[in-house]
């Protein structure tokens, strides 16, 4: 079931789910609070049951935050759910001990108790965050919201839109979530992937439009492990950044493109289509076009077309030097169904892949299920890390690094746009390079969060 048809044909629901909620602490009285906890929403269409879910502050997506560039964000998390959880803010260049990794850079907020949150935003543009505590289970449940820093001067649009993309796993029956979040096929193949599709928590967002309208479309993948595969009809685009970084130009959409879990992409688009006809952002499932958002166009055709759009300011310190002298590494990532892997390391001993997937693990990097004692890289601040990544599986994975940007070096010796997530298919190497430029120790894993989950996490220490 992946479509949304596939969804409305298996029944109508007859029961709903009551949340029971954990005590708020009150300590944190007086603070600007994020409380994730349990709610319902309406994600399948009407008529069938609210689905029971995890939100902050009891929504999904969780409330938009939204500051200025050079802002300092204060959240008080306060955590009414039945299991630990942290918050992580994904995407941003932000202070070790606030990334929200339980481990790694903080313990995990026990049920009823808080964790306070406080750092500068020092990048424009569209990031997100989310649970990173038993993610594969707290994510799916909807436990993620927008997180938008603005730059300094407005760029020339009309209206802005914030597009955070999604899939759920629903028994089509009642509307709830399938609760087997472990499942064993889902973490040793493609990941988690739901049969209903959703934007900003709907299955049939519609937003009115005006003929040569010029929208700024912020997208986010906030799925498990879907890829998107979008495009636009009705629409004249440009993609002006991606995972928030400005491209140094925009680059006009001719064709489909895709965006893996974790990624966000900006947009400019100009409306196209004439007045009284729809617009549309389109995902493409198994080749047909689907609309993921709709854009009926109204009857005001006062505008005229424009020119296009510019690039947007770049973020500052992100330039990549000392690529000559750069400490080197390189990432082997094996398992999974029809994968070669044949033992890995797993709590310090040597196992069979038959071990590995009783014990639900199935992917290794550089031969280690999961999180090692020492990191991937070691490396003094301020000097230029180059990372060879050989996705040695048949899977797609979205490698995501925390705390840094990076660019992707191809193979003419030209960087690609910065990025914080890089999805690879089966059998490429790719190679990334980025300035050390951030002290801590930084988690770098698969964004595919049932692989993370199952072998494919790993770390990056950065000295002071």
């Amino acid at each position: 079931m992946t479509t949304r048809r596939a969804f409305l044909a298996g029944g109508v629901a007859l029961a709903s789910s009551t949340a029971v909620p954990v005590a708020a602490w009150a300590g944190a009285q007086g603070k600007t609070l994020l409380e994730a906890k349990e709610g319902t929403a309406q994600i399948a269409p009407a008529g069938y049951a609210r689905t029971a879910i995890w939100g902050y502050d009891g929504g999904v997506p969780g409330p938009e935050i939204r500051l200025r560039q050079g802002d300092r964000l204060q959240r008080t998390f306060l955590n009414g759910l039945p299991q630990p959880s942290t918050v992580h803010w994904h995407g941003l260049r932000i202070d070790n001990a606030m990334d929200g990794v339980p481990g790694l850079t903080q313990q995990a907020v026990q049920p009823g108790q808080t964790f306070d949150y406080s750092f500068t935003a020092p990048d424009a543009g569209t990031y997100w965050y989310h649970a990173h505590e038993r993610s594969t289970e707290q994510v799916a449940r909807g436990l993620y919201g927008p997180l938008i820093v603005e730059e300094p001067e407005q760029p020339d649009v009309d209206r802005e839109e914030v597009l955070v993309l999604d899939d759920w796993l629903l028994n089509p029956e009642t509307a709830q979530l399938d609760p087997d979040f472990m499942a064993r096929h889902d973490r040793s193949h493609a990941g988690r992937r739901g049969n209903l599709i959703v934007t900003n928590g709907q299955y049939d967002l519609s937003i009115p439009a005006r003929r040569h309208e010029r929208f700024r479309l912020r997208l986010i993948n906030a799925a498990n492990a879907r890829i998107f595969e979008l495009g636009l009809a009705g629409f004249e685009g440009w993609v002006l950044a991606e995972d928030g970084m400005p491209l140094a130009a925009p680059r006009k959409i001719a064709d489909t493109f895709l965006l893996g879990p974790g990624q966000r992409m900006d947009l400019f688009v100009d409306v196209v289509a004439e007045a009284g006809d729809m617009a549309h952002l389109v995902h493409v499932v198994d080749g047909e076009g689907l609309a993921q958002v709709s854009f009926p166009v109204q009857r005001d055709n006062s505008r005229t077309r424009r020119a296009p759009p510019t690039a947007l300011p770049a973020n500052p310190a992100m330039e990549i030097s000392g690529l000559e002298t750069a400490q080197t590494a390189r990432l082997h990532m094996e398992g999974g169904a029809m994968g070669r892997l044949q033992t890995a390391v797993l709590d310090g001993k040597e196992r069979t892949f038959r071990q590995l997937a009783q014990a639900n693990q199935f992917w290794s990097f550089n031969g280690t299920v999961g999180m090692t004692d020492t990191p991937l890289v070691a490396v003094d601040k301020g000097r230029a890390v180059r990372l060879e990544i050989f996705n040695d599986t048949v899977f797609p994975h979205a490698m995501h690094l925390h705390g840094m940007h990076f660019r992707e070096v191809m193979t003419d010796g030209q960087f690609g746009p910065l990025r914080d997530t890089l999805l690879m298919f089966g059998g490429q190497t790719r190679e990334i390079a980025f300035m050390a430029d951030n002290p801590g120790d930084w988690l770098f894993h698969c964004h595919m969060l049932g692989h993370a989950a199952s072998g494919m996490m790993t770390w990056v220490r950065v000295a002071a």
